[in-house]
């Protein structure tokens, strides 16, 4: 094996067989690279004539899980959740003596020989799927291997995987009854995603609904929107002009929420007096709005925290039963809903 030049990075990670990065990562001793993969990486460099700087060995973790997180929500508006998550599953593994590899992928088309090459590059012994529905292909592979697996703010429809979400249904249901309480019986939801977590909160929010006899519409946005605010703002325009008498609105997320109430006071409405918005999540904007954004808090730390538990307990327990785990969320009361208690003002609109 031998080169008419100076060998580069590139040369080796061609006859290793691995990427440009990992040769990179090898080189300069990152850890997260597999034993295998880094001495293989170094003897065909060596081979190659290329200088290898002596360096010490790595320290071995007591347990390393590959998280892979869907490119699309955690580069999106909603980083700041998948943030909170991924702060909860570092923060445990870190008190468990173990490391936490985060990978963002397309969830869509995540191969199996994608996660194999993880797997094998990292020496990771497990893997969460964070805000991923997994292709069928990628399921049957992990059933099959039985590699312990957790999916995270997930939802597996036939529970054979462990997996843990917030309370979605519950947490739907709960913020429609509050616009109910305040008197809105003509009430829109805002949804996007087809993800099983988010079908969660709809149902939830016609399951409320329904009970009372309230009058809704489902308004889905295009999964194509790169911005959920401005989505929402230009459907909530659109409807303000139909004017079909609907006084509130329930949204999937607190993004949608201030697209939602950014076309209510473009149309000079008076957020609660005249139109009621709810939200989802809690995230950093709800407290940003004017007035606050009523909304749904969810714990996102805690999700991550229970799922490094999960997979704990799937690693002591391989043949245990899959567990689905939903973490309650709280009501976080703004200004954007009209107190039940509240009689409304001279001049003001009824609900």
């Amino acid at each position: 094996m031998s080169l008419s030049r100076r060998p580069r990075q590139t040369d080796i990670a061609r006859f290793a067989g691995v990427s440009v990065s990992t040769v990179s990562r090898v080189l300069a001793n990152e850890p997260g690279i597999s034993t295998n993969v880094r001495d293989q990486v170094i003897r065909i460099a060596s081979e190659l004539g290329y200088n290898v700087r002596p360096v010490p060995s790595a320290q071995p973790q007591t347990q390393k899980s590959v998280a892979l997180i869907s490119v699309d929500q955690a580069t999106g508006g909603l980083g700041v959740f998948y943030e909170g998550i991924l702060s909860g599953l570092r923060g445990a593994a870190a008190r468990s003596g173990g490391s936490l590899l985060p990978r963002l992928v397309r969830s869509s088309s995540v191969k199996v020989s994608e996660l194999k090459q993880m797997l094998s590059e990292t020496d990771a012994t497990n893997v969460f799927l964070v805000g991923i529905d997994p292709p069928e292909e990628l399921c049957a592979w992990l059933l099959e291997t039985s590699l312990p697996t957790v999916w995270v703010n997930g939802n597996d429809p036939n529970l054979q995987f462990d997996c843990v979400s917030p309370a979605n249904f519950y947490g739907a249901g709960l913020a429609t009854q509050h616009l109910i309480d305040a008197g809105h019986r003509r009430i829109l939801h805002f949804t996007m995603s087809h993800r099983h977590t988010i079908r969660e909160r709809v149902r939830g929010f016609e399951a409320a609904a329904a009970k009372h006899g309230v009058t809704t519409r489902i308004v889905q946005l295009p999964s194509t929107a790169s911005r959920t605010s401005t989505a929402a703002c230009e459907a909530m325009e659109a409807i303000l002009l139909e004017d079909q008498g609907f006084t509130a609105a329930f949204c999937m997320n607190d993004m949608m929420a201030v697209g939602v109430m950014e076309a209510v006071t473009n149309h000079h409405l008076s957020i609660p007096q005249d139109f009621a918005v709810m939200g989802f999540d809690d995230l950093p904007c709800a407290s940003m709005t004017m007035p606050r954004l009523t909304t749904m808090h969810v714990d996102r730390e805690a999700i991550g925290q229970e799922a490094y538990h999960l997979m704990q307990r799937r690693i002591a327990d391989p043949g245990a039963e899959p567990r689905k785990v939903e973490l309650a969320v709280r009501l976080v009361e703004g200004a954007t809903v009209r107190s039940p208690s509240k009689e409304p003002e001279e001049g003001e609109r009824p609900a």
